[in-house]
């Protein structure tokens, strides 16, 4: 039997990453196959498989004992062992990562943007720059969920919207997330292990390129993709106007609500200006509480018109209640053997982080990687960065890191969340939407020049 304890600390072998590995393949595989596509679609079957795999890694962690943390979070093997593992795994990550997904998802929700203007190519470019900046301010799911419906409203008289919906994921449910914890799990997974709040906006130099770039090139496709549209098609289009109108605005005040909980009642430290500090879990109680806010003061029928349900945000909970058990194993030991992998530059941990993000989950990704260059950061010094848990980690790195999971989430379906969600809202709208390797075509094509760029500019 193999002990865990603060003066000794064994590194698990590879067989006991399989639980973690296997859930990211299911995530990826499942519902790409016609065998099991049907069957993936329930939330149900998808909290079976989580549960079972988390099962199977807490079974590992009884009979072994648990040293994560270089021996912070050490126990002996037996059932104090699985007691530790869902301390740290549930009630220390799992618990505020899905308040604050679920907070931002639900209010939301409660906020409609309804119209049809015309579908000029000026217009989408600024459906998709707001949509930009919304993304860091309320999550790439809320703002994904809040504009793509109005969008595709007002391209419903023109043919050509595919490349519209493409560049909507590219922007709006993945690189436009970059400047907040709350844009994009994975930075909101960074936060939680110490990164201060505001860090993330000393990113705005690589968000703004990204999506100056990417809105320039969308402009000139639409463009010409425009002038391809009939004469009936864009006459349509201009006599069927409604102005753009949005209901439920009392949910801004809920969303700043919940962003300024989130930033400011850390029970890890006092709050700004105080020597108070915010007892466990008083900042999931608040974001719930402004939840309950948007609940009551949203008027009828706003969630219905914008066919709000929790399938979404139900789905993100099962699998990710397994992800963080089973992702124990590699963090594990990524702290002890990060250094030797040989990812040590931040042109490295960049590709690494984004590659990996490209085809599987972007936030257990960030995990993974994080704990690499933390493994790798023992002394401090200029260009390091000390995050709040007392840790250390050179700041080139955790830039690259970042920049890694949230751009290159865009490459895939399976690389974000909000990626599969827009897909299925578009082509239940009536889109076409290319293939699992056909969307790879314009990731390739358009995102991987932009990548090579900010390689060259920023990392």
């Amino acid at each position: 039997m193999i002990l865990a304890d603060a003066d000794t600390h064994h590194v698990p072998g590879l067989l006991p990453v399989l639980p973690f590995v296997a859930i990211l393949l299911c995530i990826a595989i499942l519902p790409l196959l016609k065998q099991t596509e049907h069957w993936w679609h329930r939330n149900t079957n998808k909290l079976i498989v989580a549960v079972l795999l988390g099962i199977i890694t807490l079974v590992y962690y009884h009979f072994r004992g648990y040293g994560f943390g270089h021996g912070e979070h050490a126990a002996e093997p037996g059932f104090s062992t699985v007691l530790s593992v869902l301390d740290h795994s549930i009630l220390i990550e799992f618990v505020p990562f899905i308040s604050l997904l679920f907070s931002l998802y639900v209010i939301s929700g409660g906020i409609s943007v309804r119209g049809d203007i015309p579908a000029h190519p000026s217009t989408n470019v600024a459906f998709l720059g707001i949509g930009g900046l919304l993304a860091s301010l309320i999550g790439t799911t809320g703002a994904s969920m809040l504009l793509i419906r109005p969008l595709l409203a007002t391209n419903s008289q023109r043919k050509h919207v595919v490349h519209t919906v493409i560049f909507f994921i590219f922007i709006v449910s993945n690189i436009g997330g970059c400047l907040l914890p709350i844009g994009d799990p994975p930075l909101f997974l960074g936060f939680l292990r110490g990164v201060p709040f505001l860090w993330t906006l000393g990113l705005w130099k690589q968000w703004f390129f990204c999506l100056g770039i990417l809105l320039a090139i969308y402009y000139l496709w639409d463009q010409r993709a425009y002038r391809t549209e009939s004469a009936a098609d864009i006459a349509r289009d201009e006599a069927l106007v409604t102005k753009i109108a949005v209901g439920g605005k009392i949910n801004f005040l809920w969303l700043a609500g919940v962003v300024l909980a989130t930033a400011t009642l850390d029970s890890s430290k006092a709050f700004p200006g105080t020597d108070w500090t915010p007892f466990p879990f008083l900042r999931e109680i608040v974001q719930l509480g402004f939840v309950g806010l948007s609940l009551m003061t949203t008027p009828n029928g706003i969630r219905k018109e914008n066919n709000f349900n929790y399938t979404a945000i139900l789905e993100v909970a099962c699998l990710f209640i397994g992800i963080f058990v089973c992702m124990q194993v590699p963090i594990e030991i990524l702290n002890e053997k990060g250094a030797s992998l040989g990812i040590n530059t931040p042109n490295k941990f960049f590709w690494a982080t984004g590659i990996l993000s490209s085809f599987l989950d972007n936030a257990p990704t960030y995990v993974v990687f994080f704990e690499t260059a933390n493994s790798m950061t023992t002394v401090d010094g200029p260009g390091t960065i000390k995050l709040l848990s007392g840790a250390l980690l050179r700041e080139d790195h955790l830039i690259a890191i970042s920049l890694g999971a949230v751009f290159m989430g865009a490459n895939t379906y399976i690389g974000n969340g909000p990626n599969f969600m827009v897909k299925s809202i578009a082509e239940h709208a009536g889109v076409k939407m290319p293939s699992f390797f056909g969307y790879m075509v314009y990731s390739v094509m358009i995102l991987i020049p932009v990548f090579i760029l900010v390689t060259i500019l920023f990392v």
